[in-house]
């Protein structure tokens, strides 16, 4: 399955490539669709929302994870601003930062962080709704990562990790966590298998096909439920339409 952008996308997303990693980390990234929802930009994150909806025809999505091959290929901006159109769709939405090395969450809305996380209820007996804070966007709460741990991947693949999942998945309608890049580190593919779906963001002339073709492989391994990958970055002159879908005609092939 692909997701491509349509030219006022690639302006939006190419304006985020000149912010630096470190950038995204201390500021956050930019939530167009809750600064603008009328946007184009944003109109097409809720394309992306529907097609993503529509993946789920045999299944239940109740947990979506969105991670990318390495760093720095978007899938912060592109968690965040999905999660704000699930919310402004009516859908009582959290959002995990489970990006306990590079978190972001905490800067792009504004919120607390040093004092609890999920690293905090990962690590402890205390009640999971405790971390739980609410955001400017209506229908949409949010965990922060809390402090960095020394054990991120041993904290995710938990047996509280796999508890508290259960527990949001009864309390929410969608739960959406922003993962660490597959390659580095190990921690996507100890949470992975715990979810319903994957997206792999992956950026045009920065991803090589090996680093996809290695986080697939590693994705299958754990048997995680990849339900497609959001192309990011496309320039103009490559894009002939904006959609999702396996091999749809007006997508084409990199």
């Amino acid at each position: 399955m692909r997701f491509n952008y349509h030219k006022d996308m690639y302006e939006y997303v190419s304006s985020q490539k000149n912010k630096q990693f470190t950038s995204s980390i201390k500021n956050g990234v930019n939530l167009i669709t809750n600064a603008d929802p009328k946007n184009v930009v944003s109109e097409q994150f809720r394309t992306l929302r529907t097609n993503i909806n529509f993946s789920a025809v045999n299944h239940e999505l109740k947990t979506i994870l969105i991670t990318s091959p390495e760093v720095n290929e978007g899938k912060s901006t592109i968690s965040a601003n999905l999660a704000v159109t699930w919310a402004q769709q009516g859908q009582k939405v959290l959002f995990i930062d489970a990006d306990l090395r590079q978190p972001t969450i905490q800067n792009t809305f504004g919120l607390f962080n040093r004092k609890g996380g999920l690293s905090t209820i990962l690590s402890s007996t205390k009640d999971f709704d405790s971390v739980v804070q609410r955001s400017l966007v209506n229908n949409l709460a949010i965990i922060t990562s809390g402090p960095t741990p020394p054990n991120p991947a041993e904290l995710l693949a938990s047996k509280r990790m796999e508890n508290l999942l259960a527990s949001f998945r009864k309390k929410y309608d969608l739960v959406v966590l922003d993962v660490p890049p597959v390659l580095p580190v190990t921690d996507t593919q100890v949470i992975s298998a715990k979810a319903d779906g994957v997206v792999l963001v992956v950026r045009q002339g920065q991803t090589q096909k090996a680093a996809v073709k290695r986080s697939l492989e590693l994705l299958k391994m754990v048997k995680a439920n990849l339900l497609g990958y959001v192309l990011n970055d496309v320039t103009p002159k490559n894009v002939l339409g904006y959609g999702y879908g396996y091999g749809y005609s007006y997508s084409q092939d990199t």
